[in-house]
Formats: structure tokens, sequence, C-alpha cells
């Protein structure tokens, strides 16, 4: 599935209708004594009240075909269905007036969505710069609703769904099951289906209670929190950036650039899998070990330091739960002089498993120990995206995940994606940054991911990473 910008979406041209939720009174709105998850309260403390733009640079989403002709009444249905459904789509944070915030949520039955036609645009080009504008203006991590949706009706018998949110309420993992989940609630909307119901769409709030409790058990002494002060080095270091010699400091405000590309075919990915088969390692060991690679040939350092988001679903309970499930760990690899990819997956299965010590300790909270001046700028995830139930069908329905573009002057993501067709990678980096480094560094990485193939005898190693390691892997 490609993360990717809205503006790379076609959309074919159509009726468009905004759905708005709203709350049936004004007062279904309660005090919640559950706490915000500490990366939820870290968020909210960086945001500009008065910002007229609250969703730029900020929103995620998800764009899709739903393969069965628009019914107004069953789709408004639908997402009213959907917001009983999850409390995180019906929570939010209010002022405490001390430059605080704490929860306010609002019970099931309680949330209204009605949709508004657009009588223009329809031209398909057009809506996209529509919507492009609109989610910047409507989204907020402080105003609900914090979720939109729109639907553009075609000629033919199916439509385009766009669910465009605050970050504070979705993330990687609950925009790509969010497709299926929307079809099949649709479906049995408009069949007369059941309504499946089940004990894994757990609450985001009740999640931020088990969040917190770990965070306050950190101290200075901590084990995650000493990984991190050996990730950052003297107290008050800048946390690690890519190519930060490279890049020219630009006047003025700048998007960041974005690449879509694919790193392997599927032949090439076969070959790759192959490999590792005989070697004991796991693809997403390989493509972090090849990312250091990458850094030695194209950057010139031997240390790869970045960070990796992950998935902190404690349990089932959260399996299919729409929120906010991310964690931040260091991964801090130091390739040996001469190192091949041989050596390379070896010290990356090293790094990354030393890396869990801070699966579940909460990462602002280690570097406000550490003394850390700022947060993370240089970041990179991978996911298996055959994990997800139906995943070829998400293709079919031309599935995308969605990310809002970019201002940083200084940030660098990596997204990699094992898919049906092959290994694909997307990217975000300044536009002081020469396009030039990245299409070489990029290459470079492909290059060394195809490199296992020439590994001819087993390595020794101890056993590969556990099953629950690997999914934690996949977050973004």
């Amino acid at each position: 599935m490609e993360y990717t910008h809205l503006s790379e979406f076609r959309i074919r041209s159509g009726d468009l209708s905004i759905w708005t939720p709203a709350t049936i009174t004004a007062d279904t709105w309660t005090d919640d004594h559950r706490p915000l998850a500490s990366v939820h309260e870290q968020y909210l403390g960086f945001l500009d009240p008065e910002n007229p733009r609250p969703g730029r640079g900020r929103w995620i989403g998800t764009i899709f075909e739903m393969d069965a002709p628009l019914d107004e009444q069953a789709w408004a249905a639908t997402l009213q269905l959907w917001h009983d459904r999850h409390e995180g789509f019906r929570t939010t944070a209010a002022p405490t007036g001390d430059g605080g915030y704490h929860r306010v949520t609002t019970a099931p039955g309680t949330v209204r969505v009605t949709g508004v036609p657009v009588a223009e645009p329809t031209d398909g080009d057009e809506i996209n710069e529509y919507l492009c504008e609109l989610l910047e203006l409507r989204l907020s991590p402080l105003i609900w609703p914090h979720l939109l949706v729109a639907t553009v009706a075609h000629e033919t018998a199916d439509f385009t769904v766009l669910a465009g949110a605050d970050h504070s309420i979705l993330d990687a993992y609950s925009q790509a099951v969010l497709i299926l989940e929307l079809r099949t609630l649709y479906a049995a909307v408009t069949t007369g289906g059941e309504i499946r119901d089940s004990a894994t769409f757990g609450s985001p709030a009740d999640y931020a209670v088990i969040e917190r409790a770990a965070a306050e058990e950190l101290t200075p002494d901590s084990p995650a929190v000493a990984l991190w002060r050996e990730f950052l080095g003297t107290p008050g270091s800048p946390m690690p950036r890519f190519a930060a010699d490279r890049a020219a400091v630009l006047d003025g405000e700048h998007a960041q650039p974005s690449i879509s590309r694919t790193l392997l075919t599927l032949a090439q990915l076969e070959e790759v899998e192959e490999a590792l088969e005989r070697v004991k390692h796991r693809l997403s060991v390989t493509v972090f070990a090849a990312l250091a690679i990458a850094t030695r040939e194209t950057l010139g350092e031997n240390r790869f330091r970045t960070v990796m988001p992950i998935v902190t679903r404690p349990d089932l309970t959260w399996l299919e739960s729409m929120g906010w499930f991310v964690n931040v760990v260091p991964v801090d690899v130091t390739l040996p002089p001469g190192a091949d990819m041989a050596v390379a997956l070896e010290e990356t299965r090293t790094a990354l498993r030393r890396s869990r010590r801070c699966n579940n300790a909460s990462w602002g909270r280690s570097l406000a120990m550490v003394g850390a001046l700022e947060g993370p700028t240089y970041g990179a995830s991978f996911l298996d995206i055959r994990i997800l139930p139906d995943y070829e069908l998400v293709a079919d329905l031309r599935g995308r995940t969605l990310r809002a573009v970019s201002y940083s002057t200084d940030e660098v993501y990596f997204w990699i994606v094992r898919g049906p067709d092959g290994l694909y990678v997307s990217t975000r980096y300044p536009a002081g940054l020469p396009a030039e480094v990245m299409d070489t560094f990029l290459a470079e990485f492909a290059r060394a991911i195809y490199a296992v193939t020439t590994i001819t005898a087993p390595v020794a190693i101890a056993s590969a990473i556990d099953t629950a390691a690997a999914a934690a892997l996949s977050a973004g």
C-alpha cells in the first residue's frame, strides 16, 4: 500500500459530498478521568491554538474506491455506526486553563453524521485541490471533530471515499485497516446484514491509562532511558539527521519533496527472501541493515542512527481500534570497517533487539529525562502489508494511505513496504536537499538489500526475532 500525498492520487470526476460528525446536543460532552496518552499530550504542547490552518502538515488519512453505488442514507448510517464503535472518534482534549489539556468524551449514540453536497467542483483534479485545502483548514487537534469524510459519487456503480483525520486519533495501522472495516459496515447496512461487534475495538482512552502508568514508572536509571542517552550522546546534542551537511538553507517556506518508488520487483524480492531463508534473517532486519550500508556508501558514515515508530497495541483488545497507538524507539547501528551485508545483518539484528528495551517506554518522557532539546527528525519504518486481512482486495479498491504535505527544513522519513508486487519506499525530505543525493541513497539502499542474494554461507546466529517483535516493526 503506497503511502503518499492526496495530490498524487487521481480522483475520478463526480459529485462531491462532505460528511461531518456532530453531537445531537451541545451538553453531551462529559469530563473524562482517563488521561491523554503521553504522546498525545506532548503533541498538543507544541501547537499554536491560533493557527488558521491547523491541519497543515499534520493530518493523515486514507482514500479508496468503494465497490458499490453510493446510498446516502446508508452511508450516513454507516458512519454513525463507525463513530459508535470507536470511542477514539468521540473523545477530544479540552483546555484546563493552566496551559494543559484534559479529556472529554461523548457517549455512543450521541453523534450524527450528515453529508453536505458540494456543487462545484466536479472535475477530479479540482476535487483533489479542494480537499487538500479543506483538510488543512478543518482538521485540528484542538477542535472536534478530528475526522472528516468525503465521498465522490461516479457515473459508474462505485464511489470514492476519503477519510482524513488529525494524527491524534489515527495511526498508520488504523489508516490501513479502516478500508475493509468501512466496506464491511456499509455492506451490512445496505443488505440488512448483521453488524459485527467485537472485543477488539478497545478504546484508545483505556490504552492511555496503561501507557501513562508505564511512563510514570520511568526513572533516569531505567534501561530504556539509558539507551536513549547512549543514542543521543552528550546531553543537549541534536537528534540524528539525514545528510545534514548536504542540505542548503532556503529562505521562506518550502514544501518537502516526496518520492514513492519500487525498490525491488517481485521477482527480485523473492530472490532476496529465498536468500534470507538460507541465512536465517528477516526482511525487517535486512531493510535496516541496508539503510546502514547505504548511509556508509552514500554519506560516508559508519554509524547509522534513526528512530523507528512501533505499534503499541498491548493485546487483542485494541487489534481493530481506531486511534494513535505508536511509540518511537532508537535504532543505532555501527558497522565495523569493511563490513559486508552479512556482517551488517548481524549488527543490525543486535541493534534491533537492543531497541526493544524502549518498546513500552514513553519516548517523550525518556527524552525529557536525558535532556533532549528537540524531538526526532529522522525516522524509518517497515511494514509487510501481507499481515493485513484481505490485503489484495485493498489493492483492487485502489487503497492508499495518505500523509499531509510537510514543510519541515530538517525532517527525513522513510516508509518501506513489502507489498504484493514487490518492495517499495516512500520518503519525504527537506527542499534544500538536492534530489540527486536522495536518488543516489535510494539506489544504494536497493542495491544493499539485493546484495543479500550474494551471501553464500549461512551466518552463525542466535534465534530470529520473535513474531511479536517483527510485528512491532511494522508501525507507522
